[in-house]
């Protein structure tokens, strides 16, 4: 779990949020050379139910959250740089303009690079403090509004802040996600529930080396993804 790819800026509420763009290559290389090789939500949800295969290595998933531009000018071109895709959760309304939000054009060109759009809902908004009618707005008309404007088929979550409850689970299952992506550290696997996948939150600092470390120290308290030839 990915947020913003630049240093830190003065007034950030988060810092720890901000990874600096040669520290996100590195990790990518790291990655890479490692065995690792990105994939998206749709791709593992195929494998899972239906067998369809995978690229060759081991599969992880990489989601950057919220929607900042620096998703598009500077971790789109190490991604493609490796052949691999990321997963943007987008949210539609409410980044700081300090920290800017991606454009349509931008949205449409993750789409064509092969990245996968999902969603945090229309404006990033608390979702077990809300009611019905506001409880649809950040769901389903979120994901209607992604699938009209960009004719993909936003199929996944991803909790802001990680908060849900039984009642938000119903909400993206009425709304047609097929799951949904919490902040809890640790590997996703296919007997899980898919509206409460863990995720490892990557934060700045953090070295290839240490990343690799937080890795291996997920796997070993979760059951090992598949390996592929």
């Amino acid at each position: 779990m990915y947020h913003v790819i630049n240093p830190p800026i003065p007034s950030a509420p988060y810092p720890e949020l901000y990874v600096p763009k040669a520290e996100f290559a590195a990790q990518m290389e790291a990655l890479k050379a490692a065995g690792w090789h990105a994939v998206t939500m749709d791709q593992l949800r195929a494998y899972w139910t239906r067998g369809v295969p995978l690229p060759a290595g081991k599969p992880i998933v990489l989601t950057f959250d919220n929607g900042y531009v620096s998703q598009y000018t500077n971790a789109l071109p190490v991604l493609r740089r490796l052949g691999w895709v990321g997963v943007e959760n987008i949210q539609l309304t409410g980044l700081p303009p300090s920290q800017g939000g991606l454009s349509e054009s931008q949205v449409r060109a993750l789409i064509k690079a092969g990245w996968e759009l999902d969603t945090q809902g229309i404006s990033h908004a608390d979702l077990i403090t809300l009611g019905p009618s506001a409880l649809r707005y950040q769901t389903a008309t979120a994901r209607q509004i992604l699938r009209r404007r960009y004719s993909v088929p936003v199929n996944w979550f991803a909790y802001p802040s990680g908060h849900y409850n039984p009642t938000v689970v119903d909400a993206l299952k009425a709304a047609g996600f097929v799951g949904s992506e919490t902040v809890v550290p640790g590997w996703a696997a296919p007997g899980e529930d898919p509206y409460r996948l863990p995720r490892l939150r990557v934060v700045g600092g953090t070295s290839p080396q240490a990343l690799l470390a937080q890795i291996a120290g997920e796997r070993s308290t979760a059951p090992a993804p598949p390996t592929y030839p």
